[in-house]
């Protein structure tokens, strides 16, 4: 029988995860599975990096001891928000031949139109990071032959930059955006407004 485990993520500390993995563990029961461990970050972002988020970081290493053969998650936003941090996660977990079962998407990535939605991920996503590096050359570009300076040099660079676009690229709003990166938010403006001018 397969070997799985459960990774489940709050934000705050006043939501809980108990819906999530109370169904996910129906899951587990109806498919004869055996969960072996439970991984729950409690009032901590998606957008936090593995460093930060210490389930998940033990996760990742578990995964790489090949404890389980599957990781049962309740939504895709549940491993991250970030883009880069998610992609890296996809990658290593195909790496290592483990299996992923998202809920909400309908992902297992055991069958074969999960294995080919994994290979897909993969394309579009390398393909997503070679488009917003090409823009963000473009847009540094575009601003440099204008003589024109991207904010406060202390305060504004090129890893802000790519950030910003990785994530409004991503879907994240620009309020939010401020806030994850600590910038003021017409610093946001102005960026994405030379990305789009340049796109």
């Amino acid at each position: 029988m397969e070997r799985v485990v459960i990774y489940s993520r709050v934000s705050t500390k006043e939501q809980d995860t108990e819906n999530q993995v109370r169904l996910l563990k129906d899951i587990v029961e109806r498919n004869g599975w055996i969960l072996i461990d439970e991984y729950v970050d409690h009032g901590i972002s998606g957008s936090k990096g593995r460093d930060k988020r210490p389930e998940f970081d033990r996760l990742i290493k578990d995964m790489t001891r090949r404890k389980f053969e599957k990781i049962l998650v309740w939504d895709v936003s549940r491993l991250g928000r970030s883009l880069q941090h998610l992609v890296e996660f996809l990658n290593e977990v195909n790496s290592i031949n483990c299996n992923l079962y998202i809920h909400q998407s309908g992902l297992d990535t055991s069958t074969p139109a999960g294995k080919m939605m994994f290979q897909m991920i993969g394309v579009f996503s390398e393909f997503e990071r070679e488009m917003i590096s090409e823009r963000v050359k473009l847009g540094l570009e575009k601003v440099k032959s204008k003589g024109k300076k991207l904010g406060p040099p202390t305060k504004i660079n090129k890893f802000h930059i790519q950030n910003i676009l990785q994530l409004y690229e991503s879907g994240v709003g620009t309020t939010k955006i401020a806030k994850e990166l600590k910038i003021g938010i017409s610093s946001v403006y102005r960026i994405l407004g030379n990305y789009k001018s340049a796109a």
